[in-house]
C-alpha cells in the first residue's frame, strides 16, 4: 500500500516472489544435493513473511559547486555527487529495506549456515525494493536513466558514510515509516537496507567505477580509470 506524507512516498508491501532457481544459483546449490531440501523448506517457511519496503522524497537541487551540493536546503559534501547533480534541478532521496521480518525467525543464532541463506534471501528482497523504486520513479517522472549514489559506498572520499545523518533528515522518521534505524556509527538496521540519492542523467554511473577496493563483495562494476579522470580524482 502506498502512502503520501508531506511529499514523502512510502511503499510497505512491494511485490516480491522468492524464486527457488535463482536462490539456488546465488548459493551455488545443485538440485538434489545435500542442502537442497533444507533450502526448499526454508523458502516455503519464509516466502509469505518477506515485506520489502521503501520510502522516498522528490527534492529540489538548490545549489552546487565543485565540493558541495544542497538538496532541499540540506548540504552534502561530495565532489562526485555535486558533479552528478550539476545539470539537475531535482533528485530523489530514498531508503529501501528487505524488512526485519526474517530477523525474528525462531532459528538459533549458532546456525550460521541457515542465517547465511536467510541473508541471501534478504539481499534478493532488498534488490526487489530498489528495482521497484527505480521503475516507479522512471514511470512517474518520465525518466530514462536513473543511477544513484549512497553515502559510504566505495572509498570514503567519494561520499562519506557520516552523511547518512543528513540524508535521513530529509525523510523524517524513517524507523517509524519503514522500520529502518540509523545507528550512531551511521549503519542501518535491518542490515539489508540501503539509502541514497537517485538522479536523472544521460550518462551511466556506478560508484564502483571510482573505487579501487578489489575485494569488495558488493562490487557491481570494475574500477575504470577513464571514469576516475572524468571526475578529476
Amino acid at each position: 500500500m502506498q502512502q503520501a506524507e508531506n511529499s514523502i512516498r512510502i511503499f510497505r508491501n512491494i511485490p516480491f516472489q522468492l524464486k527457488q532457481k535463482k536462490l539456488f544459483a546465488t548459493l551455488k546449490i545443485v538440485e538434489g544435493s545435500e542442502f537442497a531440501g533444507e533450502i526448499t523448506a526454508l523458502i516455503e517457511e519464509v516466502a509469505p513473511l518477506i515485506r520489502p519496503k521503501v520510502v522516498y522524497r522528490k527534492c529540489s537541487v538548490d545549489q552546487k559547486d565543485q565540493r558541495i551540493v544542497i538538496v532541499n536546503g540540506v548540504e552534502f559534501s561530495s565532489s562526485v555527487l555535486s558533479r552528478n547533480l550539476a545539470e539537475a534541478d531535482q533528485a530523489f532521496v530514498f531508503v529501501a529495506t528487505s524488512g526485519d521480518e526474517l530477523d525474528k525467525l525462531a532459528i538459533s543464532k549458532e546456525d550460521i549456515l541457515k542465517w547465511y541463506w536467510i541473508d541471501s534471501i534478504k539481499e534478493m528482497a532488498l534488490h526487489a525494493a530498489v528495482d521497484f523504486l527505480r521503475e516507479h520513479i522512471k514511470n512517474e517522472y518520465g525518466i530514462k536513466k536513473l543511477p544513484s549514489m549512497s553515502p559510504g559506498s566505495g572509498e570514503s572520499h567519494i561520499w562519506p558514510i557520516e552523511q547518512q545523518r543528513e540524508l535521513f533528515s530529509l525523510l523524517g522518521d524513517v524507523e517509524q515509516m519503514i522500520g529502518v534505524k540509523l545507528t550512531d556509527s551511521f549503519l542501518m538496521i535491518p542490515n539489508k537496507s540501503v539509502s541514497g540519492i537517485c538522479f536523472s542523467t544521460e550518462t551511466d554511473f556506478i560508484t564502483c567505477q571510482l573505487c579501487q577496493r578489489e575485494e569488495c563483495p558488493d562490487r557491481q562494476a570494475p574500477f575504470d580509470a577513464m571514469v576516475q579522470q572524468r571526475y578529476n580524482f
